[in-house]
């Protein structure tokens, strides 16, 4: 998927207003503005999971064929969103249906510009299938591992995290100086996957999938870098701040 196409996503889905119906910040009056409204709807076929969510939905979502009108699939996740709370049911699944509306065979900025026209609460289906030639986790998700932060003066920090957990909110919620120096803390994208400051070198790790295409992309001088904001974590490992 192209560059400007993930932005789309990104863009369309998370952050721009869409005509009156669509909310930046948590919806008010709601006891949680991430959780999930409705799930399992009845009208919905065997093998999807049908979810009724509140925008910003926080979704990923990459085509399933490039430049072709074959539907698009879940390729990750913002860490914030009414999604976040389906990680692992989510993950790799084709949408499937819009306000009830057969998707997968339309392009991805048609499908892009249904979910921007949707009502503030969407109703969406998606394909619960595994995704062909996708490796099962070595870690389930929920299970306890440590994150080895290094320092900038060899010195080592013991992260406690679970899989599942978003890498960028560990390390935040950790303290780390994920954003060094006045540019990054004023300039960064705050989670959104753009500005890539939050880019952290793996020297080692177990049970994590190779990085994604958008990531070769955009982090192609640093080969074994990640962008925390985009990653779930999947197993231990030990990393650093990616050194520009």
């Amino acid at each position: 998927m192209s560059v400007y196409k993930f932005f789309l996503s990104l863009s369309l889905v998370l952050f721009l207003p869409a005509v009156a119906s669509f909310t930046i910040g948590p919806p008010t009056n709601a006891a949680n503005p991430v959780s999930v409204l409705k799930a399992a709807a009845s009208n919905v076929d065997t093998g999807m999971l049908a979810l009724s969510l509140k925008k910003p939905l926080g979704l990923i979502l990459e085509e399933n064929e490039e430049g072709a009108a074959a539907g698009v699939f879940v390729k990750g996740f913002s860490d914030s969103g009414s999604a976040l709370d389906y990680q692992k049911e989510l993950q790799g699944c084709v949408l499937a249906k819009v306000q009830g509306a057969d998707v997968t065979k339309l392009d991805f900025d048609t499908i892009m510009d249904q979910l921007i026209n949707a009502p503030e609460t969407v109703d969406l289906a998606f394909v619960t299938e595994n995704v062909p030639g996708e490796p099962e986790a070595t870690f389930s998700e929920g299970t306890k591992v440590t994150i080895r932060y290094k320092q900038d003066d060899g010195s080592e920090l013991n992260l406690d995290a679970k899989v599942g957990d978003n890498l960028r909110q560990v390390l935040l919620d950790n303290k780390i100086q994920v954003y060094q120096g006045l540019k990054q803390t004023l300039g960064n994208c705050g989670g959104a996957g753009q500005c890539t400051f939050c880019a952290m070198d793996f020297i080692e790790s177990e049970g994590w999938l190779e990085r994604s295409d958008y990531e070769d992309k955009k982090l192609a001088k640093f080969p074994k870098a990640r962008l925390a904001c985009l990653n779930t974590i999947q197993g231990p490992a030990t990393i650093q701040k990616t050194q520009r």
